[in-house]
């Protein structure tokens, strides 16, 4: 897909959200069914990944990770994006790396230490470029990338999150 293409693709459904903004509010899901062995299989759009506890909690390490998943949708989304971006400006970026790491403290979600947090302390996200870029344009690119990203400016800006539950059957 080139520049052209992409404008091509995107333009009609930009005018329409100027004009009808509603249009461009989207409620994504996914759905999840808890199965043997202290697992949770989830339907992707692609697979079903069956998620299970990390080696680090007392897992087999045959399951997907649901913490791999949330670093995995980060590349993802960033990789896409930047790729759109490069697409959308006529950047010559032949190839990308993208990777994310996250620190986590096991003894917060084992609940051994109360003041270990539970979740990642800490997220880095990394970019190996390939491609005839200025200084100028390498820092267009990641600004607009980060900029862009869904799921990285989800994790930076965290919207409202709840939970409920309710029962199917007494």
């Amino acid at each position: 897909m080139n520049a052209e293409d992409l404008k091509a693709a995107q333009s009609p459904i930009k005018d329409r959200y100027r004009t009808e903004p509603g249009a461009a509010l989207v409620t994504l899901s996914a759905e999840g069914r808890i199965g043997a062995g202290v697992t949770c299989s989830v339907q992707t759009s692609k697979a079903l990944v069956e998620a299970g506890l990390h080696p680090a909690t007392g897992g087999p390490g045959t399951h997907a990770c649901s913490g791999d998943m949330l670093l995995e949708a980060l590349v993802a989304c960033a990789g896409v994006t930047l790729n759109a971006v490069a697409t959308a400006l006529g950047l010559a970026v032949r190839d990308a790396r993208v990777r994310a790491e996250g620190d986590l403290d096991f003894r917060g979600t084992l609940g051994v230490a109360k003041d270990a947090p539970v979740g990642f302390r800490d997220i880095r996200l990394s970019f190996e470029i390939d491609g005839d870029l200025s200084d100028e344009q390498r820092a267009t690119l990641m600004k607009l990338t980060e900029r862009y990203c869904v799921i990285y400016q989800t994790l930076k800006s965290p919207p409202s999150l709840a939970a409920s539950s309710r029962m199917i059957s007494a």
